[in-house]
């Protein structure tokens, strides 16, 4: 496929188009756009949201979006997709993981792959946040499709995925992350035969970068590294379907030509990528370690300061220095509600069973932290300056317990074991 430019720097108001003179000079919506283009806004968040919150982008499109057929109830898209709250099973307290699930056999596309392990919060009140995995043997060509429940946060396992959105085209593999916001319409095109990884459904405010605090004005996930389409378009005209997930439900709509039809765009709310390698990690140079939220990527703020809707927090190759220190993660009970996938390599404190492509969730207050054998490796280790290589975990850490599905309490892939890999922890009390 063609090389993709990009446009840099995050929650910046960007412009590009794809035609000269496509975009207008100092206003926004002049009595006849360039080419004969027709000028939309779409806002992502109030119109009165703050200035330094309010997102909106204004696009100069072939035709406006309300051109298209109705919607109608479309039960054929994944029939394993659910919604915050989920009320067909009981919150659990259970220490939870899973093998990484199989890849389909018959023909599947991004949307009709994706399947639910767990969701908290309430899409209806923009609270919580679902956490989906994307299994896909197929691209889509005539199906299109947007998210009115929730921004995405698209982070891949395995397989490269071509994204081609309304302000257009993002190429991502494992390693980067993409975010799409709410209501953007796109479809998803694999580069290879297969595509595996998961998916944040984020109900809650627009992710942004953390603060850095007494860190300064340098590390942690800086705006530059973050990348936004230029303008392609698509005229494109034949029997289209666009499928919306809405109130937790699916729905088809027929449309008679691409959506994707932007051929200037302007503003700040807009998809885009970021490479996790690009992540300055943070971390002691003395004795012990801080807190797991120096590694985080992207927040979704709540309405209580530093208790976060959703943080995107990543466990990528770092040095590992402190001395006199047990390094893997503590034994912790938290708060918080942790939902954890990996990429590549192997966890620290998971040294066994927990593979990439797989999960695990730790709910609040439920205890965790290194296995047995972890344990007695760490406790007696000669510690030097070590690298952890060839390793990416992420976690998604929410305030609000999340909730599993039925499917994800009743699938082969669930480890029905896993609370085993502690019961091997020895009694060292010595009074």
């Amino acid at each position: 496929m063609e090389s993709v430019s990009y446009l840099t720097g995050f929650n910046n108001e960007h412009e590009t188009e794809a035609l000269p003179g496509a975009l207008p000079v100092g206003q926004f919506n002049p009595q006849k756009v360039a080419y004969g283009l027709y000028a939309e806004q779409f806002s992502s968040t109030a119109f009165t949201a703050p200035r330094a919150h309010n997102r909106r982008t204004w696009l100069y499109r072939i035709r406006p979006s309300a051109v298209q057929g109705d919607y109608q109830s479309f039960q054929q898209a994944s029939q394993l997709v659910r919604t915050g709250p989920i009320t067909e099973q009981a919150p659990v307290p259970n220490m939870l993981r899973w093998s990484p699930l199989p890849m389909p056999s018959d023909p599947t596309d991004f949307v009709d792959g994706l399947v639910t392990l767990a969701a908290n919060g309430d899409a209806a009140t923009q609270t919580g946040l679902g956490v989906h995995c994307y299994l896909a043997n197929q691209s889509m060509s005539e199906r299109f499709f947007y998210n009115a429940d929730g921004e995405l946060l698209v982070v891949p396992q395995t397989g490269a995925l071509r994204l081609h959105t309304e302000c257009g085209i993002l190429d991502i593999d494992a390693g980067d992350i993409a975010v799409i916001p709410r209501g953007m319409k796109f479809r998803v095109v694999l580069h290879g035969p297969e595509a595996r990884g998961y998916l944040c459904e984020n109900y809650g405010a627009c992710f942004e970068l953390p603060e850095r605090g007494p860190v300064g004005a340098n590390g942690y996930a800086n705006d530059r590294d973050f990348q936004y389409p230029v303008a392609a378009y698509e005229d494109r005209e034949g029997a289209f379907e666009l499928i919306c997930k809405y109130g937790g439900n699916f729905f088809r709509a027929a449309i008679g030509h691409s959506p994707l039809d932007v051929v200037a765009w302007t503003g700040n709310s807009a998809p885009y990528k970021y490479d996790l390698a690009r992540f300055n990690v943070i971390n002691t140079v003395s004795f012990d370690h801080p807190d797991p939220s120096i590694f985080t990527v992207l927040t979704s703020p709540s309405d209580t300061a530093g208790v976060a809707n959703c943080d995107f927090v990543i466990f990528p190759p770092r040095w590992m220095v402190a001395d006199n220190t047990f390094r893997p993660p503590w034994y912790h009970r938290n708060i918080m509600s942790e939902f954890m996938g990996l990429i590549k390599g192997v966890y620290d404190a998971k040294e066994k069973g927990f593979e990439p492509g797989g999960a695990s969730l730790h709910n609040c207050m439920s205890p965790h932290g290194p296995e047995a054998e972890v344990f007695e490796k760490a406790s007696n280790a000669t510690l030097a300056p070590q690298r952890y290589e060839n390793t990416l975990a992420f976690m998604f850490e929410s305030r609000y317990a999340f909730t599993p599905t039925r499917f994800a309490m009743t699938t082969s892939a669930r480890q029905q074991d896993y609370v085993a890999c502690w019961n091997s922890l020895k009694k060292h009390f010595r009074p």
